[in-house]
């Protein structure tokens, strides 16, 4: 366990650290220097056209009648045009992120680039200005945290230092064609939500029509942008853009929304998208609906309602919930944290770090010490009542925020290091279990993933100073893979690390166990002894600790370190009795061994499970963790793929091999799970871990650096995305159409 004074490793020590990415800087350069060739290039001829010419200007020149300086006066004329033609044409592309908005009715709509190419995408400001919104119930002077000063410090290397030899046998012809599957799928996905519901959240797959489930703003449009950017989809993505600066964040098609999935989905869509493209329309949007959220934290606490009800937000009347989400609370301030960055506007971190002092205060006075309960009351201040603990759904993103947010303010929010570290200890402690393994013989592994290495997430229920742990797999847990990784790799916490592995491997392994390939939305299974057993909440005897999730002192279960667990069958038949199912019952519907129940057996096109692989590839380097991906990537597509119409749909019970769709297709198929599976199988510099940090709905934020940092940045670089400026983009449209007209 690395003490929280302890140093952390070097990150500028090893040569190796910039291995990954020094290629990448290599290619950046080498596009980046191109202008200045170019004009070096034509100064160069230009010279040679003046030498060339001089003499028949000498007979026409008035300096003719002063030989003496003819030469000179030559000389420096030929000299100021060269300094003049290199300054015109080589002019650097920006490396920074571009400035701000310009104010409140500036526009830019009708302005032509200089090669007359098509307008740049159209801004229409929302019909209310929601920065003009008096604040009811303003912060105290002494409450107002600000964004921290000072350059970024810099961060340990999050990505693994891949080798050449790493790169060549893991990033060949299979991993392109792989990639190129998954952006085909994208393209297909995206083609049919533009035909059927361009503009409204959600396509419904089957009957090809559209349903609003975030307040009609047009979910999937916004969630889709960076996809559509970092896979390549320019025109896709411009067409996009051109609707986005259209929303009108006052007329939404319902009077209420989660400020939760608003904030995740929509402003986190907006800043990626900017981050990547650097259209001012889309953080001109972000800084609209940003001002529009942020009356969301005007209540008597300055805690954040989700039930966001517009017409009393605008009032000023919201009222803080006794019974909220962890995680729709606490999920608010990677979004809020960026937007100042990039806007210089403190108010809307100073929302979201009110949050922050109210979680630290509370951490360790919770039932169990470290960790928060899935509902918090936003109305006392110590956020403490509750006895129910997760990592998954209503609680996981707040925590997957701690360590994101220190990388986002560039190490220097050191608060968010403790609670990270504290929680994932606490986390380790009382939320993971092994499950048991089912017998030898066929059908007992489909695969080579030892269940010694395996781990899963659990809920944890207090009552008095006992828990219980209760072996209950969500889908939506599955992310706590890649955030022990990055966490343990951040913080030098190499066990944490090994515990994100196992989390990945156990949810690979879960969705091998199935008919379809793939697991449930929520599902119970039988666990190693210990699980399941109520035990002291401060018992420290790791004796006693048998349900072999974790040593308490030493962080991590290596195969070693793991107490003997075999199967059990009379265990197994009592735990099916106790959930209400049978050993008997149909094959179809059978219940794989060791799971003892399905409580939902949907699958909603989910990303967690992928997610986890995507970090503990670029984290680990372990290119295992590619195959397992691409298994996952062809159960997923042969299940959910509605051929006819190139949509994809959710399906109803994962138990049945060609089971029954549902009308649904939400938009983070196309804004996680497709990006995730197509940046597993891209080259580990595309959009960086080290360069960029995701938020819960996918979308990267790129991360400020030192000033002797600051450069080329893994994933802008003009690679098989053909990534590139509006105004490039459009004079390659208007080349190839003339050249079309031509031919």
């Amino acid at each position: 366990m690395r003490k929280l004074g302890s140093p952390r490793q070097d990150p500028s020590a090893p040569k190796h650290y910039f291995i990954g990415r020094s290629a990448s800087r290599a290619r950046h350069v080498k596009r980046h220097d191109q202008p200045h060739l170019n004009a070096l290039t034509a100064a160069i001829i230009l010279f040679n056209s003046i030498s060339t010419a001089a003499p028949q200007w000498a007979g026409f020149s008035p300096m003719a009648i002063f030989p003496a300086r003819r030469r000179f006066v030559r000389l420096a004329l030929t000299t100021v045009l060269f300094l003049t033609v290199y300054l015109f044409f080589a002019q650097p592309p920006a490396l920074h992120p571009p400035p701000p908005p310009p104010p409140r009715g500036h526009h830019h709509s009708q302005e032509k680039n200089h090669a007359g190419a098509p307008e740049k995408p159209a801004y229409k400001p929302t019909s209310f200005d929601w920065a003009s919104r008096p604040v009811a119930h303003p912060l105290d002077d002494s409450e107002i945290g600000r964004l921290p000063e000072g350059e970024p410090l810099a961060l340990p290397q999050i990505q693994h230092a891949f080798t050449t030899t790493e790169l060549t046998a893991s990033h060949n012809e299979t991993q392109r064609k792989r990639r190129e599957e998954v952006r085909d799928a994208a393209r297909r996905a995206w083609n049919a939500y533009k035909k059927h519901a361009f503009g409204r959240d959600e396509l419904t797959p089957l009957t090809l029509s559209s349903r609003d489930t975030y307040a009609g703003w047009g979910a999937t449009l916004v969630d889709s942008l960076d996809t559509l950017w970092i896979m390549g989809l320019k025109d896709e993505f411009y067409e996009a853009v051109g609707m986005v600066g259209k929303i009108d964040w006052n007329k939404p098609r319902s009077n209420i929304c989660s400020l939760f999935e608003t904030n995740i989905r929509f402003l986190g869509g907006l800043l990626s998208a900017y981050d990547l493209s650097g259209e001012e329309v889309l953080l001109r949007k972000a800084k609209e609906l940003g001002d529009m959220l942020l009356a969301g934290f005007d209540t008597s606490t300055h805690m954040p309602t989700n039930s966001f009800d517009i017409s009393l937000a605008r009032k000023g009347r919201l009222v803080p919930s006794f019974s909220e989400s962890l995680a729709a609370a606490g999920s608010l301030s990677l979004e809020f944290t960026r937007l100042s960055q990039l806007t210089g506007d403190n108010r809307y971190y100073a929302a979201v770090n009110h949050v922050t002092r109210a979680l630290a205060r509370a951490q360790e006075k919770t039932a169990l010490p470290g960790l928060w309960p899935v509902f918090i009351d936003l109305r006392s201040p110590l956020l403490t009542a509750g006895n129910t603990f997760s990592l998954g759904a209503s609680a996981d993103s707040a925590y997957e925020y701690l360590s994101k947010m220190y990388i986002l303010l560039g190490g220097r929010g050191d608060v968010y290091e403790k609670l990270h570290v504290d929680a994932m200890q606490a986390a380790a402690r009382y939320l993971l279990f092994r499950p048991m393994p089912p017998p030898p013989g066929k059908g007992s592994s489909s695969d080579s993933i030892p269940l010694e290495e395996v781990l899963f997430t659990g809920t944890a229920y207090v009552s008095g100073h006992t828990y219980t742990l209760r072996p209950e797999v969500q889908h939506l847990g599955c992310f706590a893979g890649g955030m022990f990784a990055l966490g343990g790799r951040l913080f030098s916490l190499p066990g944490h690390v090994q515990i994100g592995k196992q989390i990945a491997l156990g949810c690979a392994w879960a969705y091998s166990r199935f008919p379809t390939g793939i697991m449930p939305e929520v599902s119970l299974l039988a666990p190693c002894d210990g699980a399941g057993m109520s035990k002291t909440v401060d018992d420290d005897d790791d004796d006693d600790d048998d349900n072999g999730a974790v040593s308490k002192k030493k962080n991590v279960t290596s195969p070693e370190d793991v107490p003997k667990c075999e199967w059990n069958q009379a265990k197994w038949e009592k735990l099916l009795r106790q959930q209400g199912s049978s050993a008997d019952k149909d094959d179809e519907l059978r219940l794989p061994k060791p799971w003892t129940s399905v409580k939902d057996p949907q699958y909603l096109l989910r990303p967690e499970a992928v997610e986890s692989l995507f970090i503990l590839w670029r984290v680990t380097g372990d290119a295992a963790m590619l195959d397992r991906a691409w298994e996952m990537w062809q159960s997923v597509k042969d299940a959910t793929e509605v051929k006819d119409n190139g949509a994809f749909a959710a399906i109803r019970d994962v138990r049945i091999r060609r089971g029954e769709w549902q009308d649904s297709m939400e938009s983070f198929w196309i804004a996680e799970t497709l990006k995730y599976f197509f940046l597993a199988f891209s080259d580990p510099d595309v959009i960086s871990l080290d360069d960029y940090v995701f938020n819960t709905e996918a979308h990267p934020f790129r991360i400020p650096k030192p000033r002797r940092e600051d450069g080329p940045v893994k994933g802008f670089e003009n690679r098989d995305r053909g990534q590139e400026t509006h105004q490039q983009h459009q004079q390659q449209q208007h080349q190839q159409q003339q050249q079309q007209q031509v031919m």
